[in-house]
Parts: C-alpha cells; sequence; structure tokens
C-alpha cells in the first residue's frame, strides 16, 4: 500500500460561465478541498464535441491543492458542473516557494 504523498498539484476545470467558475471554486475552498482558485476569463476553447468542431468562450479555473485531494475535488466538480463531460485535469507541481506549497498542505488540511 502506497502513502499519498502531501505534495502539491494543479487542477485545471472549464466552465461555460463565470458565475458557475466562481460557484465551484467556493465550494472547493469552503470544504478545504483547495487552498486557492484563479478564474481566468475568458479563454477561447475549441474541441470535438459529437462529432464536430467546437469554438466556445470559457473561463478556466487553475485550483491548488494537495495531490492526495485529487479524487475529491474531480468528484466535487462533477457533482456541481453543468457539463456533461468537464474538464478536469490534474498536474504534478515539480516546485515551488516551500512557503507557498506548505501554505497549499495547510489550507487543505482536514480541519
Amino acid at each position: 500500500m502506497t502513502t499519498p504523498s502531501p505534495q502539491a498539484c494543479v487542477v485545471l476545470v472549464t466552465t461555460g460561465s463565470e458565475a458557475e467558475a466562481e460557484t465551484i471554486a467556493t465550494a472547493l475552498l469552503e470544504e478545504r478541498l483547495a487552498a486557492c482558485a484563479n478564474i481566468l476569463s475568458p479563454v477561447r476553447s475549441v474541441y470535438r464535441w459529437q462529432g464536430k468542431i467546437a469554438d466556445d468562450r470559457e473561463w478556466l479555473l487553475v485550483i491548488k491543492t494537495r495531490a492526495e485531494r485529487f479524487a475529491a475535488v474531480e468528484a466535487r466538480v462533477r457533482a456541481l458542473h453543468s457539463y456533461e463531460v468537464p474538464e478536469v485535469i490534474g498536474l504534478p507541481l515539480l516546485a515551488g516557494s516551500a512557503d507557498y506549497l506548505d501554505w497549499i498542505v495547510t489550507e487543505t488540511a482536514d480541519g
């Protein structure tokens, strides 16, 4: 059995509106699933959906959390998200300011 690392990660989520991004970000912060969520807007997303090329304006959430929290973040995003197939991508942080990484761990601790 492996022990999850407190290593920080970044989770990327796109939404169809700023209000939806704010709702998701607030829920993740209130539930201590994220230490921080940046909302970037608007971003242009070009993708294949149901056999066609789609070109939409979306809002991008850049969420900072612990790697061991990814599954809980994904579940919460799916519960709140309006998309049938929401983008929820976790990326490991290879390096960062020690103080900032410690802050992420502290802010996402059970409490």
